[in-house]
């Protein structure tokens, strides 16, 4: 019984970070009051991030043929420190906790991120990142994946035009 509501459970916590994720395909930072609770509290949100592909503008395909496994953590890397190239076979949402991350997407260019943003990694490209700030750098990453399937993988750098 308890496996089933295991399941159940990851089943629920896929299905709503799938909604929360798929809800629309435009990325926005915006700060949207929520409904009144029953105790007339208010309370404020931002939406961080809501878009139906990745930073590269490939379309988020979830992974089918096993269970969902839901992932979520937090990557320090100290000032000049990478990565190493690697890539994601599974979606992965990125949220910026601290510091500056500059990621290498080979001929796609490159992109940096600072402290509040969020972005849906690319999948099935191989990058690389670095923390080009002046401090720590931690990054919350939530591996939105299958039983079985790794969230990440090392890869070689792309070949560059010359």
């Amino acid at each position: 019984m308890s496996h089933v509501r295991t399941q159940q459970s990851r089943h629920l916590a896929a299905v709503v970070a799938l909604g929360l994720l798929f809800a629309s395909n435009a990325a926005v930072a915006e700060t949207v009051p929520s409904p009144p609770l029953a105790a007339e509290k208010h309370a404020e949100q931002r939406l961080v991030l809501s878009t139906g592909t990745t930073v590269t503008d490939e379309p988020i395909r979830y992974p089918t043929g096993a269970g969902a496994h839901i992932t979520a953590v937090e990557i320090t890397l100290q000032p000049g420190e990478q990565t190493g190239w690697h890539m994601h076979p599974v979606p992965l949402f990125g949220y910026i906790l601290e510091g500056e991350l500059t990621v290498d997407y080979g001929a796609k260019g490159q992109r940096t991120y600072r402290k509040g943003d969020g972005l849906m990694e690319a999948m099935n490209e191989a990058h690389n990142g670095r923390n080009s700030g002046q401090g720590p750098l931690r990054i919350l990453a939530v591996v939105i994946g299958a039983e079985g399937v790794q969230g990440s993988v090392p890869a070689s750098p792309p070949v560059r035009a010359q």
